[in-house]
């Protein structure tokens, strides 16, 4: 299903901090044509990977993109706000719980990947308030270089950071197993569907906000998978990404929902609290047009 959707945007090309708070877009690198198809062959390749017997491929140690971090039955209740993760100086992360969570309930959570060049707290206050409306904790990591390691050609570094923040997260209050998902922006959207289908034993469900590849691997489980384009993208175009990505998942028998919008390189908030609905089962009403196909016809 294509959609043509109009709303407030939340614009978030990659950025650098500026003195006095602010924030200006740096230099954004619109992909060649060239390295666009090279992006989705590795992806195509993953795909074909997925055929293959797992204890078939040899993968080094920690660099399969497998996480191994688990809710925990015993956790305890979550203090409501924002709080640094605290594993590393310099670049970390932020964690976020919404206000008004019942006493002693497991919370939804999404973890929420950056774009290349960005960091955790632009994108976490983007994105609050639709946290704070469908009621899911966020888990809002750094990346440990300007982007994310898949995206230099291979797992690593980020991995093994994002499944310690998941172990520190996990052991400081309960999450339900059953409303864990992935989801991120431009790069961090690509990460997203990579770890995402990697890890489908702990991702309930993917989201990809404007992805510009689908990294390879070795897929597990097969998580519902929400994705949003715009239709005027200058960075990551529309017909060279999001909709040869969908293509390709919904052939691997994946259920997609796929939400084309009138606009650039940016996230609408209400596809963004309707994705993130479907993660907690808030009830959130998105006004859309369908259409048939991406010319209307």
């Amino acid at each position: 299903m294509l959609v043509t959707h109009t709303d407030r945007l939340v614009n978030l090309p990659c950025r650098f901090p500026m003195s006095g708070g602010h924030f200006e877009p740096m230099p954004t690198h619109v992909l060649t044509r060239r390295e666009v198809l090279t992006r989705l062959a590795v992806g195509a390749a993953g795909m074909t990977i997925s055929c293959t017997r797992a204890d078939s491929i040899e993968i080094p140690a920690g660099r399969d993109g497998r996480l191994s971090a688990r809710p925990r039955p015993d956790a305890g209740t979550a203090d409501p706000g924002l709080t640094p993760l605290l594993l590393q100086s310099g670049r970390d992360g932020v964690a976020y719980v919404p206000p008004g969570q019942p006493a002693g309930g497991s919370l939804p959570l999404v973890v929420l990947l950056h774009g290349a060049g960005g960091s955790a707290r632009p994108l976490e206050e983007a994105l609050q308030a639709v946290a704070d409306d469908t009621g899911c904790a966020l888990l809002v990591p750094d990346s440990r270089g300007l982007t994310w390691d898949i995206v230099s050609g291979e797992y690593g570094d980020d991995v093994r950071f994002i499944n310690d923040a998941l172990e520190l997260i996990f052991g400081r209050f309960s999450v339900d197993a059953e409303r864990v998902a992935v989801a991120g922006f431009s790069d961090g959207a690509s990460y997203a569907l990579g770890l995402g289908l990697i890890n489908g034993d702990l991702f309930r469900r993917v989201i990809a906000f404007s992805p510009g590849f689908l990294p390879p691997g070795q897929p597990l489980g097969k998580p519902p998978v929400f994705i949003t384009h715009g239709t005027n993208d200058t960075v990551l175009p529309l017909e060279q990404t999001s909709r040869v990505i969908v293509e390709n998942l919904s052939a691997g028998g994946y259920d997609v929902v796929f939400h084309e919008f009138a606009g650039g390189h940016s996230i609408p908030s209400s596809l963004a609290r309707e994705a993130f609905g479907l993660v907690s089962g808030a009830t959130v009403t998105t006004r859309v047009a369908v259409q048939d196909s991406p010319d209307g016809a």
